[in-house]
């Protein structure tokens, strides 16, 4: 048998005094049992990136990426049974006990993991108190800096068939420190699980002085184009704007972003246009002590806004000493227009464009086309006119999908022929070729568009959904991953794309885990639904997946798996056969 040694972070986890409660009321135990890990206990580990290695009947042991996600899973259960035992009677609790550790240890060729790692591990559950949760040293230095935690220090101590003493600390849950730790992620949607990088950067959308709520637009557009400039520099770390915008209109505090967003810098600014004049202000400031590094007014002609734009993002550039080479200059190049009217036309296109509503979709059509009426050669405002074509394609919105698709393909290769330097024109031909079946192209031209946007969250889940339709799941997730540490406040869209390619891997619990979260944040899904059905379909939890499909015909009543088997760009027809074989298993298809 092959074996494969390497370092994890493990969890182990039992119920306390479970004989005494079987004992007590079998059938009653083992239903709440079901109930906490179908709704609690494996979405929660599928949400931070664990596996299941082993389960018993009252516990389990589960592999982690990283010390964070398995001290944030746990804390996320133990918080979450605080919740569900209040007003319990203490002789009717179920409470659980966790010991984590980061060692060595040995998996075998069918996956189980062996050794000092997992053994020291379900020692530690065996010290911890009933609700606690135990950390070894080797676990505890690799979170300590990391997350905010209230701990006690056990010191060292003998551990059962374990030769040397391990110093253990023992992580508080129940505070109001430990609840917002364990909660952080879906407070925020994402916190980063490291420090954040010294070279990091969230561009605020800058807020619009000019009286009039119809000008909103205009400075939107300008906060994105700093954001566009400044994530080509492959030196900086740039948080997408959909992150960004989530402030848009809050009165927050600059320390509050950084912590949330995880960057180290803020840049923050207003708008007030008037007439043929334009004011911009704009500060860039540490997030970790509040000072600035740099503030500056500018007021001009409004046919200077693209200067402004240049100066404003070389300033940053300069006061963060980030050191620019030829190419790098080169790469920051504006891709706009130099008509100060198309650009009017594009911004307010492409700001209608985000809003994805088929009523939004076509108003954004009628703007960029007048843009490009004013401006031929407008390279990106060919893109995302061929985007808003990629939208009524998806979405059915228009009377020929096919026609859409095809128009979605000329406006992206003109896009692309007019400047090849705009990631956004390759990113939008990289999903008319994906859903025109061309995906060797697809994966090239995401490519190509994160090498000229290294900071780009949306070229990243392109790249990933192109691959995922390719076969290649494993790559794929690591490209959602990326990209929700771009976009911390990532749409939801791309958890139900990380179900798909766990689904792909026969990852069913984390793809359920997944698809649960993403049916909270969006409970009219209909997809994800049909996804969630087949997933319990392959865990033969048929009872769940008649529930889930029920649901899926009660959102959408036309929902159609033949439509679906036509429209998804699967290089191997085989891919989307798994999920039929899902709900086929449970009787439903």
């Amino acid at each position: 048998m092959s074996e494969n040694r390497k370092l994890a972070a493990i969890l182990a986890a039992d119920v306390v005094g479970y004989s005494r409660l079987t004992g007590a009321d079998e059938e009653r135990t083992l239903a709440r049992l079901r109930a906490l890990r179908s709704d609690l206990i494996d979405p929660t580990i599928a949400v931070h990136n664990g596996r299941v290695i082993k389960r018993t009947g009252d516990g389990a042991l589960v592999e982690f990426r990283s010390v964070v996600d398995a001290v944030r899973c746990a804390m996320e259960v133990q918080n979450g049974m605080l919740e569900r035992n209040a007003g319990v009677p203490q002789e009717r609790r179920i409470e659980f006990r966790i010991g984590i550790h980061l060692g060595d240890v040995v998996e075998e060729s069918d996956g189980d993991l062996m050794g000092d790692g997992v053994n020291i591990a379900s020692r530690l559950e065996g010290v911890a108190a009933p609700g606690a949760i135990c950390l070894s040293e080797d676990a505890y230095r690799q979170v300590k800096a990391r997350l905010d935690l209230s701990v006690s220090d056990l010191g060292n101590t003998k551990l059962k068939n374990i030769a040397e003493p391990i110093r253990v600390y023992s992580l508080r849950v129940g505070t109001a420190e430990a609840k917002a730790t364990a909660n952080s992620e879906s407070a925020t949607s994402r916190l980063a699980t490291v420090p954040p990088p010294k070279l990091s950067i969230a561009v605020l959308p800058f807020a619009n002085m000019s009286g009039d709520v119809e000008q909103e637009y205009f400075a939107d557009g300008i906060s994105e184009d700093i954001i566009t400039a400044l994530s080509k520099l492959p030196q900086l770390f740039v948080i997408a704007r959909n992150s960004s915008f989530t402030f848009k209109g809050k009165n927050v505090h600059v320390q509050e972003v950084g912590r949330n967003l995880g960057v180290r810098y803020v840049l923050e600014g207003s708008v007030r246009r008037s007439g043929n004049r334009v004011r911009i202000t704009a500060q860039l400031i540490d997030a970790a002590s509040g000072g600035h590094l740099w503030a500056e007014r500018f007021d001009r002609d409004l046919t200077d806004i693209f200067a402004v734009q240049d100066d404003v993002t070389q300033q940053i550039v300069d006061a963060l000493a980030i050191n620019l080479t030829e190419g790098d200059r080169q790469r920051m190049a504006p891709e706009h227009t130099g008509n100060v009217e198309a650009y009017d036309y594009f911004l307010r296109g492409r700001e209608l464009w985000h809003r994805l509503t088929k009523e939004t979709n076509i108003a954004a059509r009628d703007l960029l086309q007048r843009a490009i009426e004013l401006d031929p050669n407008f390279a990106s405002a060919h893109a995302f006119l061929a985007l808003t074509h990629v939208l009524d394609y998806l979405n059915g919105w228009s009377p020929s999908p096919p026609s859409s698709r095809e128009q979605a393909e000329e406006l992206a290769r003109r896009a692309v022929a007019l400047d090849d330097r705009d990631p956004r024109a390759h990113w939008a031909l990289s999903i008319v070729e994906l859903y025109s079946r061309r995906h060797d192209m697809a994966i090239s031209e995401a490519q190509h568009a994160i090498i000229l946007n290294p900071n780009f969250a949306e070229g990243h889940v392109s790249l990933g959904e192109a691959l995922y339709y390719s076969g290649r799941p494993d790559e794929a997730l690591k490209h959602f991953d990326e990209a929700k540490v771009l976009n911390p406040y990532f749409p939801d869209v791309l958890l139900h794309f990380q179900a798909l390619a766990s689904f792909q891997l026969g990852r069913y619990e984390q793809a359920v885990g997944l698809l649960k979260e993403r049916l909270t944040r969006n409970p009219v899904t209909d997809v994800s639904r049909a996804l969630l059905a087949s997933s319990y379909g392959h865990l033969c939890r048929f009872d769940e997946a008649r529930a889930a499909w029920q649901e899926v015909l009660r959102v959408n009543p036309d929902y159609s798996l033949e439509y679906r088997r036509k429209v998804l760009p699967y290089k191997n027809p085989a891919d989307f056969e798994l999920v039929v074989d899902g709900l086929r298993k449970a009787g439903l298809a």
